[in-house]
């Protein structure tokens, strides 16, 4: 066998004694070489980069990387590697979870429903951070996470644990201590004005930091202009569209309740030329849209009792369920029966705009906003995924917004492709997501950092 030898010269005098050494150590040396490597065989591959699907492959994984994807015909597959049959089966990458906001009892959660990556977008720094240092030293089953640890607001911010900047001084100092705390890029709240944003975006140029954006006072065009790398949620598009923003920019002002019942509301009052508008600009400008549909629609429906009751719950620890305390958020943000029916009335122009939003060009990545209340880790970036398809997205861009397009806005061109050379972090299907983008619901494996789990086996730890 090719870098073995298979030849020794034990110093004995016994002839005996010399056959029966030799073949033991023939035998030790030209044995089973061990299995170093993992061939998925027969499964069809969705590579995420928006490519024609490729049947009959074999994908090939060594040391927590893809070594080669190939139609089975055109390959030859080591000796040193085992090889799993998954015929019938159809491998995608693994999901990134563009918006969330990640806690230690999610973990596991997120890589039973194939979310190999999470774009972690606002929590207390130093505990995140740890956190993140401690799942990629790979004692957790986790996804891999990426933080901007604490967001940066402005004056009079209500966001628990952000840092508050009143002057642009304030900001870059702000930045700098990020740097330090070796973050991955950052985000800004709803009260960062227009000059506050200067001073960040310049700072964090320094840096090479993208920035993330939570708008309130300031519209999606500005921010877009100023160099924003990412819109959260769809801030800032109605104060774009409107004709009178002002109002919506004091209701920002007023607190954080107020400013997004005001933000939420005022979707179903604008035009489709508007909303065109700003959608063909946005795109123009290479600003992404993390949309976070599944936050618009569940928290449109906090009323319904099948939202209350909705089977991904089962989930979701006791503890955090009571954490959550729905009926307390409905009561401190005065949203009544009517309100909730203005919500529901919004959501057809946010579907319009972020068709339009593609159809011009833009790019979108998929998000959820989990931990927050009612949006599930892991689960709700499925639901993301419909919402998107039933907007206007096909199957195919669907799943791009949750692998290639969101490894793009981390930065990180390791993930988010079953290519050469990308990371060993995919999901095998039993069922077509192409077909239905249900079906990206049916997990079978998962695969993060080369690591192979059943589906069923992690899903009984919770």
């Amino acid at each position: 066998m090719a870098g073995r030898s298979c030849m020794t010269t034990p110093r004995a005098t016994d002839p005996l004694r010399i056959a029966l050494g030799v073949l033991a150590l023939a035998a030790l040396a030209c044995g089973p070489a061990e299995k170093d490597g993992i061939a998925l065989v027969g499964g069809t591959v969705i590579s995420g980069a928006g490519d024609a699907a490729l049947p009959d492959a074999v994908v090939i994984i060594r040391n927590g990387t893809i070594e080669a994807v190939a139609a089975r015909a055109d390959i030859q597959i080591p000796k040193n590697t085992e090889i799993i049959d998954v015929s019938g089966r159809w491998i995608v990458p693994g999901f990134i979870d563009g918006h969330a906001h990640v806690a230690r009892w999610a973990l596991d959660r997120y890589v039973a429903a194939g979310v190999t990556a999470v774009r972690d977008l606002h929590g207390v720094r130093d505990s995140i951070l740890n956190l993140k240092e401690e799942a990629g030293l790979g004692g957790l089953v986790s996804p891999r996470i990426f933080s901007a640890s604490a967001m940066i607001d402005g004056p009079g911010t209500a966001e628990l644990g952000a840092t508050e900047v009143r002057t642009v001084s304030e900001a870059r100092r702000a930045v700098d201590d990020r740097a330090v705390a070796g973050v991955d890029y950052l985000k800004i709240g709803p009260l960062v004005t227009a000059e506050l944003l200067k001073g960040v975006l310049d700072e964090a140029g320094t840096f090479s930091f993208r920035t993330a954006g939570h708008l309130g006072v300031l519209d999606a065009l500005a921010a877009a202009s100023a160099g924003l790398a990412s819109i959260e949620h769809l801030t800032g598009v109605p104060e774009a569209a409107s004709r009178a923003p002002a109002s919506l920019f004091e209701a920002h002002r007023a607190g954080k309740l107020r400013g997004w019942t005001a933000f939420e509301r005022a979707w179903a009052g604008l035009d489709s030329a508007s909303l065109h508008r700003v959608a063909t600009a946005l795109a123009e400008s290479r600003v992404v849209l993390v949309p976070t549909l599944v936050m618009h629609e569940t928290w449109s429906r906090l009323d319904d009792p099948a939202i209350l009751s909705h089977p991904d719950l089962s989930t979701i620890p006791r503890v955090e369920l009571e954490n959550w305390n729905v009926p307390a958020l409905i009561a401190s943000a005065g949203w009544g029966t009517d309100v909730f029916a203005a919500f529901r009335a919004s959501r057809p122009n946010q579907d319009l705009f972020v068709r339009e939003f593609r159809s011009a060009g833009g790019k979108l990545v998929a998000g959820t906003n989990a931990t927050r209340p009612m949006l599930i880790p892991g689960r709700s970036l499925h639901t993301e995924l419909e919402l998107l398809v039933a907007a206007g997205l096909t199957p195919l861009d669907a799943i791009q917004t949750a692998t290639h397009n969101a490894a793009q806005l981390l930065g990180a061109d390791s993930l988010g492709m079953v290519a050469p050379g990308k990371a060993a972090d995919l999901i095998i299907l039993t069922a077509n997501p192409l077909a239905d983008i249900r079906n990206t619901r049916a997990i079978e494996r998962v695969m993060v950092r080369g690591q192979l789990y059943l589906a069923d086996s992690l899903r009984t730890a919770f």
